[in-house]
């Protein structure tokens, strides 16, 4: 019998066991989460802070016996290292795991930023459900809650802890909100409407130290000092990958992994948020942690360990990596593509509106639209991804959106689908 084993109980964990499941009934299959909690969903935090769902809502599965009913066994235990080597995973408590396929899906950690005082009683990340409770005792209507990061789990977060009622002050070290996704335009626009909206945004200023004590004070860089009854670190994420040291695993900023999911080690597979896989669209090897790659990424990664596991080559690839970015602020939409911030020598177009709140802006490289950037213009979003994930050659009509930004679903309908034959085959479509 074929021993799988998981690290990471998250959705590209959950994902990749069902999908073992189905395609190797008799497989032991095995799930290790580190944490004391039935597998649950990160991204549903927020909305648990918000009161749109109660604890169960977090659960990926809702039964209680979804998988013992599948006969997959989930493990509560720390891994501190994997020998690939000898096929061995050791935990916290001493004990061993072997393995004849592996797949790595232990996601991201909080960044933890050098801050004296950012370990004080009344500090808490926002990333796990013990962090939710310890925040909802102190997030009480009324309560100085003071946000560290404004990237775009930030925002998130911001917008849970503005629905409780709380006095709210964030702070961001880059020049603008979601420095990461949006350009200076767009970041400057989410700051404006934050703060429409009775929120205090500090940008280009770090938190210097949190003196302990009931409240807490925060010294800022611009030398203003900031009690808060709550300090809540968002100072972004990054591969939890820690334990694959010495592993003989390849790691670079995640797990690196080929078109298939596999890493250097035969056998040896990652999916998810610590996964460093080929975007299509870059040309280059990234991390991209959204929920969406880490569901595709399992399922191929998963199809390929019962190949690995019967002498078979790789069924699955990866098409791509998709870089998308959708994120609604209290109320405003914005979103992210692609290459957004382009590259030298490459044409650029940009509109904005301050007056109705939407702005646009296109990268291009040749007649491709490689990324793009918009506020507000919620009805366009399916027809950016396409044209920046399908790599459509626009033609004379990257010429058009040059003049005319807002014309995009005439230019997907002209380009995209115009380079479809309907009556069974395909024209010259750039593949």
């Amino acid at each position: 019998m074929t021993h799988h084993v998981i690290i990471g109980a998250g959705p590209a964990g959950v994902i990749a066991a069902e999908t073992l499941r189905k395609l190797a009934p008799q497989d032991e299959i095995v799930i290790v989460g580190d944490e004391p909690e039935v597998p649950y969903s990160r991204m549903a935090i927020p909305y648990l802070l918000m009161g749109n769902i109660d604890e169960r809502g977090t659960y990926l599965r809702k039964s209680g016996t979804h998988f013992e009913d599948l006969g997959i066994k989930v493990l509560q235990a720390k891994v501190v290292s994997v020998q690939a080597a000898t096929k061995t995973i050791a935990f916290a408590s001493g004990e061993t795991l072997v393995y004849d396929t592996l797949l790595i899906a232990s996601g991201s950690h909080p960044v933890s930023p050098p801050i004296p005082g950012i370990q004080s009683e009344g500090v808490h990340t926002c990333w796990t459900l013990a962090d939710a409770r310890a925040i909802a005792e102190r997030a009480k209507p009324g309560a100085r809650v003071l946000q560290l990061g404004a990237g775009f789990i930030g925002c998130i977060i911001m917008e849970a802890l503005a629905s409780r009622g709380v006095q709210l002050s964030v702070v961001e070290m880059g020049d603008r909100m979601v420095p990461r996704m949006m350009g200076p335009t767009a970041g400057g626009m989410i700051r404006d409407w934050c703060e429409a909206k009775g929120i205090e945004v500090f940008t280009g200023t770090r938190v210097e130290s949190i003196e302990p004590g009931e409240p807490l004070n925060v010294k800022l860089s611009n030398g203003t000092t900031k009690q808060a009854d709550l300090v809540v670190s968002a100072a972004g994420v990054r591969p939890a990958i820690g334990f694959l040291e010495h592993s003989g695993i390849t790691c670079l900023l995640g797990v690196l992994t080929d078109e298939h999911l596999q890493t250097n080690v035969p056998g040896v597979f990652a999916a998810g948020d610590c996964a460093e896989a080929f975007d299509k669209v870059s040309g280059k090897t990234i991390v991209s942690a959204i929920q969406p790659n880490a569901s595709e990424q399992a399922r191929i990664a998963a199809t390929n360990m019962v190949a690995f596991a019967r002498g078979k080559p790789a069924q699955a690839d990866l098409s791509g990596v998709t870089q998308i970015n959708v994120l609604d602020t209290l109320g405003l939409v914005s979103a992210s593509f692609g290459d957004w911030q382009g590259k030298p020598g490459h044409d650029h177009v940009e509109l904005t509106d301050k007056a109705t709140g939407r702005h646009l802006s296109l990268r291009f490289q040749d007649d491709v639209m490689v990324g793009c950037n918009a506020v507000g213009w919620t009805e366009h979003i399916g027809v950016m991804r396409g044209l920046v994930e399908g790599q459509i050659k626009l033609g004379e009509w990257k010429d058009k959106l040059m003049q005319d930004p807002t014309r995009l679903v005439q230019a997907y309908q002209a380009a995209a689908l115009g380079q479809h034959d309907w009556s069974g085959g395909k024209t010259g479509r750039k593949r």
